[in-house]
């Protein structure tokens, strides 16, 4: 098979060489986005007087034909045909004839590609800004349900001080804020248009590349075509923004599979995003938790391979730029899978609020609450932190926890202690009175969900 630019050549490659330097196993992902983009350019091609009308209007109507083919999954790619962009022009070719091959004036497979690349990640970062809200709502709706459930808060893994349920919910809302709004600004560097910087020169032709790049829905062009063709920010940024969001995912499905183990019992996960064992008929494996924490590793791996590309790269398009698909393609599958898995998975979750409830009244978690009583009187803090490091040593030696002691045994650490102290130490109290901006104390929690809502509703009504 002749190749479509094997003008300048006098033998062929052996089809192995051709398979390993072919890109169309992957980058027919992009079939919808370069028929797209195609549609642009010859609309520009022929404002501009570049093709005549009737040839603008032949390789519109074929180029309709390959999307309708596309959709219906009529083509049949060829490795042949190295890339998608070669492989759409020969079906151009193929279905109208010579004039098909006019398509390429005044531009190259470089600002092709790139093209392509903007138009797909526009599309799909918007998609997976819907599925961040998806999350986000699952977490305020259990939020809602909870603000008053307490749970154990830990450092170190350590019990550390007794928070709202919703208020620990809640942290993982902001963070997938802050993804959102990183999604979100990246679209400022996806939604500009390469298309008409040829292969790094520009072009001879007469093009507008301002009229191709509004058809497309761009914001504005390139100003230098080298930057246009070589430029894979917008790539790494989406990357560096999905590595982040899994991040967070990942560091919440370890507490959930924590906290659906026997030694927490916290939640259960519902059956549909659980497994079982092949041998051991007890066992229900939080699975999908499991799965999203190490598919992370393969969004990070996207990440690290494409700047680990572009480090040492020349200006303008070089052929190890290939390489900058196959990572985006597999980082927008995985987080969008993951992320509609973990919708689900959180609307779904029973929380045992019963567990939390114990679990708060069996620990030492309460003990902040007797410095900060001390140094409320006036004891310097410090003073007040080893008085109450003894009482915790005497309650261990006794076999109880800080509400098991008696007055007299309060009363030997520190005459300040008052009979009100057993009020102090208890769980909802020692939440309700953090009630300082973004504390766990019920008052904050419930603004902070009223914030949450006013974020989604105003999300819901654009």
């Amino acid at each position: 098979m002749t190749k479509l630019w094997g003008g300048r050549f006098t033998k062929t490659a052996e089809e192995w060489v051709d398979a390993f330097g072919a890109s169309i196993g992957f980058d027919q992902a992009l079939v919808m986005e370069d028929i797209q983009g195609s549609l642009a350019h010859v609309s520009m091609l022929g404002k501009c007087g570049i093709l005549s009308a009737d040839e603008t209007d032949q390789i519109k109507a074929g180029l309709k034909t390959l999307r309708e083919k596309a959709k219906a999954g009529e083509l049949e790619f060829s490795v042949q045909n190295e890339d998608i962009h070669l492989n759409l022009e020969k079906f151009l070719i193929d279905e109208i004839g010579p004039v098909g091959g006019k398509l390429h004036t005044g531009r190259s497979r470089n600002d092709q590609v790139a093209t392509d690349m903007h138009l797909y990640l526009r599309n799909e970062t918007q998609t997976i800004m819907e599925a961040v809200r998806n999350v986000q709502q699952a977490l305020l709706n259990q939020a809602s349900a909870h603000v008053e459930t307490l749970i154990p808060g830990y450092t170190h893994l350590q019990r550390a001080q007794p928070v709202s349920f919703a208020h620990h919910l809640m942290a993982y809302f902001w963070m997938l804020e802050r993804d959102y709004s990183r999604f979100e600004d990246s679209l400022k560097r996806v939604n500009v248009s390469p298309l008409g910087a040829g292969a790094l020169a520009g072009t001879t032709f007469p093009i507008d590349r301002a009229y191709s790049a509004e058809l497309l829905g761009f914001d504005g062009i390139y100003e230098n075509s080298l930057d246009a063709v070589s430029d894979r920010d917008f790539i790494v940024e989406f990357l560096s923004a999905a590595s982040l969001t899994m991040m967070h995912l990942s560091r919440l499905c370890e507490e959930l599979i924590l906290w659906s183990s026997q030694e927490f019992q916290f939640i259960e996960m519902d059956d549909a995003f659980a497994t079982g064992s092949s041998i051991m008929p007890q066992k229900k494996n939080p699975d999908m938790a499991e799965l999203i924490r190490g598919k992370t590793g393969r969004v990070y791996g996207g990440l690290f391979s494409l700047l680990t590309t572009l480090k040492g790269l020349p200006l303008a398009y070089n052929k190890d730029m290939q390489e900058d698909k196959e990572g985006m393609f597999d980082a927008v599958h995985t987080v969008k899978g993951s992320l509609k898995i973990f919708a689900g998975m959180i609307d779904t979750m029973d929380v045992r609020t019963e567990v939390m409830e114990k679990a708060v009244h069996n620990d030492f978690s309460n003990a902040t609450e007797l410095a900060d009583y001390l140094a409320s009187k006036g004891l310097p803090f410090r003073e007040a932190h080893e008085v109450v490091g003894k009482l915790v040593l005497t309650a261990i030696n006794k076999g109880v926890f800080l509400l098991g002691l008696t007055y007299e045994d309060f009363q030997q650490a520190h005459e300040l202690f008052e009979k009100d102290i057993y009020d102090v130490l208890e769980p909802k109290t020692v939440v309700a009175r953090r009630n300082s901006a973004g504390g766990t104390g019920f008052d904050q929690v419930r603004i902070a969900l009223k914030k949450a809502e006013a974020i989604l509703g105003v999300h819901a009504n654009t």
